[in-house]
């Protein structure tokens, strides 16, 4: 694990970045030296580390991981390392802008833009009803903002159509969570990386997406990994099993590794006669439909292979799978979250330690607002079409149960299609980047022409997004604002302010409460609040008795602890890893899991004669989302400053194609050009791949906008291409 560190630059990073040394950023170089530390936890990605950040005047001039971190363990990744720079970036959004009637964005006062901000809002409202108006967030606000935010879009602003950015990488993880256990909520912890004695990784390339948890797998030195990946990531080399399957055949492999436990007398008959329910019918489905045979056809995998892994999962005392967007982005995402519940139900691989179906989250708070932010489900994880929890909520918010709406809003992608459409007229788009980030960039391109007033609020200005905004809203962001971050294994941890944030930009905490005043709602929605602590601890209230229970956290604790995991309810003390499920209890009134038969589909944008190569997509170590904020670092960008398209070299070979020559990507949808090829063995035959960060070369001009129909999250990994020399232009 030591070299992997090292192949992903974490020893420079630490002696250039721990101490404000930093002469490779392009800045000027000179010896920073912090007067005061502030603790906090990092705004990247869902791992969570805990940092201290050195503060000099108003400027965060170094960062050192926090020793004796509960997740961390004083480790942290370069774009950690790196991510005091994002602050004094040249593009950081600094005043509220308002397009005027020439069509140019001028600067405007903080009570002009609230104004119009509201106005427009309720003028659309009047004119096409309450639901005209719709709002896409994201999972990088803090849990107190995501709270206020969903009482003021569904309580304030009375529409139903307010959905997430975790849309496009996380709801296929919940609504498969919800089809099996009966509520969201990953069941593990990362000691179970440590502790089991099998790991199965679907589609989880963490040395890239999520590497401090490589650690976690470094200290399982008798833990047998195995990898479930079309390309042989750098997570891939760490396994003692790399099992290379076709793209779209994980529910083929799980359900061959099923058959096995089955038909070899493995499965836990008492847990799953105690704990589930529709183990026959499951039974028979796999054993009449998915025999070996036809399992190695789909997936690529010889039966032995297949085999040999149902066996090892099979005879594990602890036993653990995760995953990441290999599994998520697909058209059959939540019912391949299904399948992987399934093999942990059929073993009784749930609520003890080292045993778990575990999805690692995407952003630093997709977790929080899954819990609290009043989307995908009412805060608390309570169901909109339940009434005895649609009333229990407006009993504790002190409203009329008949606001609580019954059905939740338009998801993600039915907002955008919806303002293509004309039934979305207004949008308000919260620190996300769908200009680089959706898929078939031409339908939402199409959707934001359409829409009569759009808002963006950010941390940057100009990004691909707010370039079309008629209002843009300058945020504070990560090291500038006071809250908490869930993590994916449900530990709450604080994020301090260390500096002020630039300009006139406010917190987004801040925002929601000015608009709310504007609106003449802010003290019914938010009463006695002063800052995000009131929030908080009316959080916890709500939170009280429910799965996501934080009433016994407070914010003294979590700092002095390094974050505490739900379920904490009040009287609880210490800091003790924590499970859910241990008892065997599930989230459905009978208190049984639920058993799913799952087919395995061919993905949706198939191959032929003119496109006939499989393009995935994923990220970098180096980069985050769509490079917002990384694109401001100068040593991340120099990392890697351009995208590339993998290609196996037999394909090469076949289309007289080199290494470093440029190609266009060619989709039934649009074309990528101008790309640098990169030849190389990581990827198979057939299949490239390309890293999504770079709106230069963005590869969501091709990409396929065909969605899950349960979760709604988009199929990005499976889209059918072809590779040319690039067009001389």
């Amino acid at each position: 694990m030591k070299s992997l560190f090292r192949l992903l630059g974490f020893d420079t990073l630490r002696k250039e970045y721990a101490y404000g040394d930093d002469p490779v950023l392009g800045y000027t170089s000179i010896r920073r030296q912090a007067e005061r530390w502030v603790r906090s936890t990092c705004g990247y990605c869902s791992v969570g580390c805990g940092m201290d950040l050195g503060v000099r005047g108003n400027q965060i001039v170094a960062v050192k991981g926090w020793d004796g971190h509960p997740v961390s363990h004083g480790k942290l990744c370069p774009k950690g390392l790196s991510e005091h720079h994002t602050l004094s970036a040249p593009d950081r959004a600094q005043h509220p802008m308002l397009r005027n009637k020439n069509g140019k964005l001028q600067r405007v006062s903080w009570p002009e833009a609230l104004a119009a901000l509201t106005a427009r809002f309720r003028e659309s409202q009047r004119r096409h009803g309450a639901h005209s108006m719709g709002v896409i967030s994201t999972g990088q606000l803090l849990t107190e903002e995501f709270y206020a935010l969903g009482k003021l879009i569904q309580l304030g602003f009375g529409t139903r159509n307010y959905c997430g950015n975790t849309t496009l990488c996380m709801a296929s993880a919940v609504s498969g969570y919800k089809r099996s256990f009966g509520s969201d909520g990953p069941p593990g912890a990362y000691e179970d990386f440590r502790t089991a004695d099998v790991t199965l990784l679907v589609g989880a390339n963490i040395a890239d997406n999520h590497p401090i948890l490589c650690q976690h797998l470094d200290a399982n030195a008798g833990g047998y990994l195995m990898v479930a990946d079309p390309r042989v990531t750098k997570t891939a080399m760490m396994a003692n099993l790399h099992l290379p399957l076709k793209p779209r055949s994980d529910i083929a492999l799980l359900n061959g590794m099923a058959h096995v436990i089955i038909r070899n007398g493995l499965v836990n008959r008492d847990y799953v006669e105690k704990h589930t329910e529709g183990y026959a019918r499951l039974r028979q489905f796999l054993l009449e439909k998915y025999p070996l045979e036809r399992v190695a056809a789909l997936t690529g995998l010889d039966p032995q292979t297949i085999a040999h892994a149902g066996r090892m999962f099979g005879h594990a005392r602890r036993g653990m799978i995760a995953w990441t967007m290999g599994v998520n982005h697909s058209t059959q995402g939540a019912e391949t979250v299904s399948a992987i519940a399934n093999l942990s139900l059929l073993t009784g691989q749930v609520g003890h330690s080292g045993a778990s179906p575990f999805s690692i989250t995407g952003q630093c708070n997709a977790m929080g607002t899954r819990e609290a932010g009043f989307t995908s489900s009412l805060p608390g994880y309570r169901k909109f079409e339940k009434k005895s929890d649609r009333e229990e909520l407006a009993a504790l918010w002190r409203v009329s149960a008949d606001r609580i709406p019954e059905a939740r809003g338009l998801a993600y992608p039915d907002i955008i299609e919806a303002a293509v459409s004309g039934g979305i007229k207004s949008l308000w788009i919260i620190a996300t980047n769908p200009i680089v980030s959706y898929p078939n960039q031409e339908q939402v391109k199409k959707a934001f022409r359409n829409l009569d007033f759009l808002v963006v609020q950010d941390g940057f200005h100009p990004t691909p997004t707010s370039e079309y905004a008629d209002l843009v809203l300058p945020a504070a962001i990560w090291g500038e604002k006071e809250g908490t971050y869930t993590n994916s294994e449900r530990r709450v941890g604080k994020a301090n302010a260390a500096v002020k944030p630039p300009a006139e930009a406010r917190s987004d905490f801040d925002i929601f409460f000015d608009v709310a005043a504007t609106l003449g709602c802010k003290d019914e929605l938010f009463p006695s609040w002063a800052g995000p602590e009131d929030a908080f601890n009316e959080w916890r209230r709500v939170s009280k008795g429910r799965l996501c229970d934080y009433s016994g956290m407070t914010y003294a604790a979590l700092e002095a602890e390094g974050g505490l995991q739900w379920p904490y309810p009040e009287g609880t003390t210490g800091n003790a890893v924590s499970r859910l499920y241990s008892n065997g209890r599930f989230e459905f009134e009978d208190g049984k899991a639920r058993l799913h038969t799952v087919e395995n589909d061919p993905f949706p944008d198939g191959t032929d004669t003119r496109y006939p190569m499989i393009l995935n997509t994923g990220r970098t170590v180096e980069h985050w989302h769509t490079r917002t904020k990384t694109s401001q670092v100068a040593i991340l960008e120099r990392m890697a400053p351009n995208a590339w398209l993998e290609m196996n070299p037999v394909d090469a070979k076949a289309l007289a194609l080199e290494s470093h020559a440029r190609v266009d990507i060619v989709s039934r949808r649009g074309a990528v050009r101008g790309v640098e090829l990169r030849v190389t063995e990581i990827t198979a035959p057939g299949q490239v791949f390309m890293p999504f960060h770079f709106f230069e070369t963005n590869v969501n001009e091709v990409t396929h906008d065909a969605f899950d129909p349960i979760s709604r999250e988009p199929n990005y990994k499976q889209c059918a291409v072809r590779v040319e020399p690039a067009a001389r232009r």
